[in-house]
């Protein structure tokens, strides 16, 4: 069993800035990819940025420029760093990981979710 545990969310004033973490634990061989989700009332979730175990990024264009992902590996831990925030970035934010469990099978598991809202 493979747990998520996101935090960091919260209210801010526009421009301002918060720090997402999300830890995972559990029987996890390897992580692969770990990325950030989101999703506003009313819209589907949608990517925000991904992280491979390389390094490699990608944003999606709303946030490029805005927001960075990162990840300790060693912490097993992907972080994403949101500043200039805008009220349209407001949504639920789930963090997502894809692994290899110690059954050599590929995987992946969601975060429950933590709320994101940029508001004067």
């Amino acid at each position: 069993q493979v747990q998520l545990v996101e935090s960091g969310g919260g209210l801010v004033q526009p421009g301002g800035s918060l720090r997402l973490s999300c830890a995972a634990s559990g029987s996890i061989l390897r992580i692969n990819r770990m990325g950030w989700y989101r999703q506003a009332p009313g819209n589907q979730r949608e990517l925000v940025a991904v992280i491979t175990s390389g390094g490699s990024t990608n944003y999606a264009d709303s946030v490029k420029d805005r927001f960075t992902i990162s990840r300790n590996n060693a912490k097993n831990t992907v972080y994403l760093q949101m500043n200039s925030l805008k009220p349209e970035d407001t949504a639920v934010y789930y963090c997502k990981i894809e692994y290899y469990t110690f059954s050599s099978t590929y995987v992946s598991s969601w975060g429950q979710g933590t709320q994101v809202t940029v508001s004067s």
